[in-house]
């Protein structure tokens, strides 16, 4: 049970940490204990080591949910790239990433994969990404990935053999690559942690909540978020939306889907599938 005091400094961590500018500042910062970000708690020790891929064209609330879940959780968030140039989203503001592929971590606690179908098209047979994912994947405690993010971390190998899930629209592809797709919004198999679109991601970070903390860490996310989704109607999956509705969707997707395609078969021949 939560006390006034325990209550109070989670949501001060809340508040900072829905602030993508002031959370990217604070990671940037997270190993120099000389220059702690305004309003953010230290990071422990022992805190947990993510590693997020962030990509150009990705889409932002992919990176947003997530990292607040896991930034009020206290963990040392490493966000990832090539290099540090900014990285576009979909929404046309720009994300610094933290560090380069070299500078991240050889042992994680997690490697997290978010999606955007451009950067998903663009670097799911990339091998300077592919070869980033396999290596730091094959070690890390825990990998998951949710919305495109499960194709290109399906591209990897790292699905291969292991139930999933992804954005729906995508999902069809998945065993192209070796990996079972089960309909359901988060998958867990093992050490993979997979979930379905966009505002799956939540869902995927408040698990992976579980796993690095306990149930109880993960409700105390849940509570300073108040995250109690009710959708003035339920249109968010192809049961819910109906045929109609998700064969027009899917004609509005049918050129870049195409191209998932052909980058899924490439990457199924390269591993061997």
């Amino acid at each position: 049970m939560l006390n006034r005091r325990s209550f109070l400094s989670f949501a001060t961590a809340g508040a900072a940490a829905a602030t993508l500018p002031v959370a990217l500042s604070g990671m940037a910062h997270a190993e120099d204990k000389t220059r702690p970000a305004p309003h953010m708690m230290p990071i422990p020790a022992d805190a947990p080591n993510v590693a997020i891929l962030i990509h150009p064209g990705m889409v932002a609330l992919d990176l947003v949910g997530p990292l607040t879940v896991l930034t009020i959780l206290r963990c040392r968030i490493f966000l990832v790239w090539k290099d540090k140039s900014p990285i576009a989203t979909e929404l046309g503001f720009s994300v610094p990433p933290t560090h380069t592929f070299n500078e991240c971590p050889n042992d994680l606690d997690v490697l997290l994969v978010p999606g955007g179908t451009i950067g998903t098209i663009a670097y799911m047979n990339d091998p300077v990404v592919i070869d980033f994912l396999a290596d730091r994947g094959s070690r890390a405690k825990w990998v998951s990935a949710f919305c495109t993010g499960s194709i290109t971390l399906a591209a990897s190998g790292l699905l291969n053999g292991y139930d999933a899930t992804g954005y729906w629209a995508l999902t069809r592809f998945l065993p192209l690559m070796g990996a079972r797709h089960v309909d359901q919004r988060v998958v867990v198999d093992r050490n993979r942690i997979t979930a379905g679109g966009t505002t799956a991601g939540i869902d995927c970070a408040l698990v992976i909540a579980t796993k690095l903390k306990d149930e109880e860490a993960a409700r105390r996310v849940a509570l300073i978020l108040e995250y109690s989704p009710q959708p003035p109607f339920h249109n968010g999956t192809p049961a819910e939306a109906g045929p109609e509705r998700t064969q027009k969707a899917l004609e509005h997707r049918k050129g870049r889907d195409a191209e998932v395609e052909r980058e899924a078969m490439l990457a199924g021949q390269r591993l061997g599938i």
